[in-house]
């Protein structure tokens, strides 16, 4: 068709209307001629002006791979591909980013930008999975149950969520929120830790400041961790606050 209109070749109908003379057809032929080159220069097949897609998806590939580096077990990730019909200008300062907010698990998007002027910026999707031993129930749990050793296994299980606990010495010690049958995976949100005062317990209740120390009693209203805070009732029955320590101590402020 470009051949056509450059060499003036117009359909019949357009020769019949066209205003005669030289000049016209050569003005009419520059603009044809205009018109084609912009439609070359567009051609999804001209790479010399657009930004290969394979060297995208490798960027995002060891931005991924260097940041996964300290993650817990054995990391899988398979890095979507490009559209290709986004056609992006060629550019020679691409850098791989991770968008605010995001965690590199599960189902991600990773952005893509260039960094010279009239750069753009695109966001590549990405899945990562982990696989690692989490601890699990080797036995039923029940609801209070202090968490031993032996009451402890691991499975292998892959991942596309946060959640899961490997450090045993997080969970020995712990106290079980709920029930939970045997092979079921540990996480914090069934764990808490022993109370250090229980509800109705009668405590110490002590005071330090610079250069003194007050000392009385009282009685625990909640049940708390140590750390927590938990009202008291004192011997006067002023209900105060303080939090718990160890051996049924109740800090004060002073």
């Amino acid at each position: 068709m470009c051949y056509a209109m450059i060499n003036g070749d117009f359909s019949p109908q357009f020769r019949a209307t066209q205003i005669a003379g030289t000049r016209t057809i050569a003005i009419m032929k520059k603009i044809s001629l205009m018109v084609c080159s912009l439609v070359f220069f567009c051609q999804p097949g001209n790479a010399a002006t657009q930004q290969d897609h394979a060297t995208l998806s490798a960027v995002v590939s060891n931005f991924v791979r260097q940041q996964t580096t300290a993650l817990p077990g054995k990391v899988a990730f398979n890095v979507d591909e490009i559209d290709s019909r986004i056609n992006l200008p060629s550019c020679n300062d691409i850098e791989a980013f991770l968008p605010g907010g995001s965690k590199l698990l599960g189902r991600v998007s990773i952005g893509v930008r260039c960094n010279e002027i009239n750069g753009w910026r695109i966001f590549v999707p990405v899945q990562i999975k982990v696989s690692m031993a989490l601890l699990s129930s080797a036995r039923p749990l029940v609801l209070g149950q202090v968490i031993h050793a032996e009451d402890l296994a691991r499975q292998t299980v892959e991942t596309s969520q946060s959640g899961g606990l490997s450090d045993a010495s997080r969970v020995i010690g712990q106290v079980m929120r709920y029930s939970v049958s045997a092979g079921i995976i540990l996480q914090e949100t069934m764990l808490r830790a022993p109370y250090s005062v229980k509800q109705g317990q009668p405590v110490q209740l002590l005071t330090q400041g610079s250069g003194f120390n007050i000392s009385g009693s009282g009685v625990a209203l909640n049940n708390a961790a140590q750390g927590e805070s938990v009202p008291i009732r004192t011997a006067s029955g002023r209900v105060i606050s303080g939090i718990a320590g160890e051996n049924g101590v109740v800090n004060l402020m002073p």
